[in-house]
């Protein structure tokens, strides 16, 4: 029987490489749009990461299958771990550039009009059923206008004006980006040929 710990961290360590492989994934022509934006380049996840940051170096040595999860090193671990993905450094190259990014909702408001302000992340389940993504892989939105019949986990495109900057949400993890006054699309999954 494996351990929570060691599946969890290991589990961890690689969701950063598995949001590159899903960026590609999503369906591609919008239905609607909630905000009128000027074009703007398609960012992939992987670009909003600095090239020289490497989250798992300080783990490759370590046999996380020999942690139990209350060994107090497996614990000291995960909270350093925690730490260095919500000061993840950002990209600065991509400061205040215009850009579309496409992802997952995790929403941080709800009302019975929809939803304006949420959390883009790479991959389903982020912030709800996993553990957080680094800072550098959660981008906190704010849309242009009120978003109807968005929920968790929907899949949009969202473009606007790129910027670094943190924020915190207790129960969802840290941001190392933010996009206000978005443009939010939804995605219509393409019809084969």
């Amino acid at each position: 029987m494996r351990r929570l710990f060691s599946r969890a961290v290991l589990a961890a360590l690689l969701l950063v490489p598995a949001a590159a492989l899903l960026t590609g994934c999503g369906p591609g022509v919008a239905a609607q749009q909630t905000a009128s934006a000027a074009p703007a380049p398609e960012l992939k996840w992987e670009e909003l990461i600095p090239k020289s940051w490497d989250p798992t170096k300080r783990y490759r040595n370590i046999s996380l299958e020999a942690l139990r999860d209350n060994d107090p090193r497996a614990i000291q671990m995960l909270d350093e771990m925690r730490a260095v993905w919500d000061n993840a450094p950002v990209n600065v190259a991509l400061d205040d550039k215009p850009a579309k990014l496409a992802g997952f909702v995790v929403p941080l408001d709800s009302t019975q009009d929809g939803i304006r302000e949420f959390l883009l992340v790479p991959y389903f389940g982020a912030c709800i059923h996993t553990p957080p993504p680094p800072a550098n892989q959660i981008v906190h939105v704010i849309a242009a206008t009120t978003v109807k019949d968005l929920h968790a986990m929907d899949t949009v495109y969202v473009s606007g004006t790129l910027k670094a900057a943190r924020y915190s949400s207790v129960d969802m993890g840290v941001s190392g980006y933010e996009i206000k006054s978005a443009a939010v699309e939804r995605f219509v999954a393409k019809q084969p040929q």
